[in-house]
């Protein structure tokens, strides 16, 4: 799967992925978050508006032709605020899903770079299923690999960090829930979450395959932090 989907990147070129932008019927997109917040990324991003219920989508399939992933994955869109669970929820806005290389594609062409973000704005690639919060049943027990990285490396990165995640590289089967990128100053932050925080032979083939696919040095620090660490630090 992995080198299949490797090479099916490949026949995607940044020519192709602008053709996909002018096929609306072929995403599956919500058009109010794919446009208004993600492509001015304007202070106003609609937190007032009501949001969609993902839970009520149905199922997505590949469509005909189409290379399947092993996984649904939906993306989503938020700003730093509350750590309170009900609040940072309400911050989470859906923007769009992929269950192939094509959807995929399709869903990423349509967002501005990372680089282009204002600072503390986050983007969130989760499977299908689990929402990008510690509280989440698949994420409680969790933990993340935080990488901090320039500005100047940050879109490859994220990039490169998504695909490796659809194509099943990190090789640890179901363990991976998620990878996060948060705008800070002067830096970024790129993070994957996975769902066993104690399985400590998934979580260092995940920071090995993180090194491999982002080049980084061995002097590059990584750090794991278990997200029950973070919960104990959660206002009540």
């Amino acid at each position: 799967l992995q080198q299949t989907f490797c090479d099916n990147v490949n026949n995607y070129t940044k020519t192709s992925c602008t053709t996909l932008l002018h096929t609306p019927a072929s995403l599956n997109m919500s058009n109010k978050y794919e446009i208004k917040p993600y492509a001015s990324d304007s202070d106003d991003s609609g937190d007032e508006d009501a949001d969609i219920d993902v839970d009520k989508l149905e199922p997505l399939e590949a469509g005909p032709g189409e290379h399947k992933l092993q996984y649904t994955y939906c993306l989503w869109f938020g700003k730093k605020g509350s750590h309170r669970a009900a609040e940072y929820d309400k911050s989470l806005h859906f923007v769009g899903r992929c269950a192939s290389v094509e959807q995929w594609w399709s869903l990423y062409c349509h967002l501005i770079k990372p680089t282009s973000l204002k600072p503390y704005r986050r983007l969130h690639l989760f499977k299908s299923g689990i929402k990008p919060m510690w509280e989440d049943p698949s994420n409680s027990k969790g933990g993340k690999w935080v990488i901090r990285l320039k500005k100047s490396k940050i879109d490859r990165a994220w990039e490169n960090v998504c695909m490796a995640m659809l194509g099943e590289q990190f090789l640890v089967g179901s363990e991976i829930c998620g990878v996060v990128l948060c705008t800070q100053y002067p830096e970024d932050v790129l993070s994957v979450w996975n769902r066993t925080a104690t399985d400590t032979v998934s979580t260092n083939r995940i920071r090995d395959t993180l090194r491999r696919i982002l080049n980084l040095p061995q002097s590059q620090h990584i750090e794991y932090k278990p997200h029950g660490d973070s919960l104990k630090f959660v206002p009540a």
